[in-house]
C-alpha cells in the first residue's frame, strides 16, 4: 500500500510539472492529463514479499521527494503574465508612404514613381520628378514642362510630348496647336483654366518626334500620379501616343475615338490630336463629336 502512495506521488509531481509547462505556453502538450489513482496502478501478485518501510524511513522519502519537487519547478524560467493594460488595442501599421518608399526597384525609378502616396498634391509629383535625368531626352531639352491647370478638375487633357513653344515657356499646348486646343475647350463651354492639361512626356523629343517606350516608361507613371490626385471625371486623351500609353492598347487612334474607354473608373475619350488638325482641318469635324459627348457626360455627373 505504502509502495502504491509513493507512485502516486511521483504522478502527481509529474501532472504538476506538465501543467506547469502548459501553463509556460509550451504547445505540444495537448493531450488530458489522466487522473491517476491507486486503481490505476497494477497489484503485484500476493506471493512476493513486499519490503515495508518504518516510520522514520517514509519520513526521510516524503523530505527527500518534496526537495526534488521543489528543485523541479524552481529550475524553470519563471512565467511572466502580461497586464490587460500593457497590451496596445491598436497596432500602429506603416504609413502608405512609408511602404512606397520601402519598395523600390534597384535603381529606385519607375517602382518609386509609379505607386501614388497617401493624400499627397501636385507638389509633390513635382519635387519627385525634380531635375529629371531619367532618360535621354534630358539632354535636348530647355526645361521640364510640368502639367497645369485646375488641381480640381473635372475635364483632363493629356497629349504626348511638350514642343518647342512649350519647351520654351515651359507650359503644355500654348504654341499653335495650343491655341486651338483652347478653341476646342471653350467649344464646349469651359474655360481652359477650369481643366487640368499635361503630357506623357515632360521633355521635348528632338524634331517633335513621338517619344519611344524608353521615354515613356520613365514619365507615364507621374501623369498616373497626378491622374490619382486630380481624380478627374473624364480624360480626353490627345492623338495616338497619348491614348496607347494610358490605354496601354495599339488599336489606331481613327478605331479608338468616338467611344469613351475605362481607366479605373474614369472615362477616357481619344480624340484627334490639335497639330494633325492643323495639318487636316477636315477631321475637326470628328473631333467636336467626341467633344459632344465630352459635354454630355461632364453635364450627366453634375445631374
Amino acid at each position: 500500500m505504502n509502495q502504491t502512495n509513493n507512485i502516486n506521488e511521483v504522478f502527481a509531481d509529474v501532472k504538476e510539472y506538465i501543467l506547469y509547462m502548459r501553463e509556460l505556453g509550451v504547445e505540444f502538450i495537448d493531450a488530458d492529463l489522466p487522473n491517476f489513482t491507486a486503481a490505476a496502478v497494477k497489484s503485484e501478485p500476493a506471493n512476493v514479499e513486499k519490503y515495508v518501510p518504518n516510520e522514520s524511513e517514509m519520513s526521510a522519502i516524503k523530505k527527500d521527494q518534496a526537495a526534488k519537487r521543489t528543485s523541479r519547478i524552481s529550475a524553470l524560467p519563471s512565467l511572466k503574465r502580461r497586464s490587460v493594460e500593457s497590451i496596445p488595442n491598436k497596432i500602429e501599421m506603416p504609413k502608405a508612404k512609408e511602404i512606397v518608399e520601402a519598395k523600390t526597384e534597384e535603381d529606385g525609378s519607375i517602382l518609386k514613381s509609379a505607386m501614388p502616396r497617401l493624400a499627397e498634391t501636385i507638389q509633390d509629383i513635382r519635387n519627385d520628378i525634380g531635375d529629371c535625368k531619367r532618360c535621354a531626352l534630358c539632354e535636348g531639352r530647355t526645361q521640364i514642362v510640368h502639367s497645369t491647370g485646375n488641381f480640381q478638375a473635372k475635364l483632363m487633357f493629356v497629349g504626348e510630348a511638350p514642343g518647342a513653344d512649350e519647351d520654351e515657356q515651359g507650359v503644355p499646348f500654348v504654341g499653335r496647336a495650343g491655341k486651338l486646343l483652347t478653341k476646342i475647350i471653350e467649344s464646349i463651354g469651359i474655360e481652359r483654366e477650369d481643366v487640368f492639361i499635361g503630357n506623357i512626356n515632360r521633355c521635348r523629343p528632338p524634331g517633335n518626334r513621338a517619344p519611344v517606350p524608353d521615354e515613356t516608361a520613365q514619365c507615364r507613371p507621374f501623369l498616373l500620379r497626378e491622374i490619382d490626385v486630380i481624380k478627374p471625371k473624364v480624360i480626353v486623351v490627345l492623338g495616338a501616343t497619348a491614348a496607347h500609353n494610358l490605354l496601354q492598347v495599339k488599336t489606331p487612334i481613327g478605331q479608338l475615338r468616338g467611344n469613351f474607354h475605362d481607366y479605373f473608373g474614369v472615362k477616357v475619350m481619344p480624340t484627334f490630336h490639335p497639330a494633325y488638325l492643323l495639318r487636316d482641318p477636315h477631321k475637326k469635324r470628328e473631333v467636336w463629336e467626341d467633344m459632344k459627348k465630352v459635354r454630355d457626360e461632364l453635364a450627366k455627373e453634375d445631374n
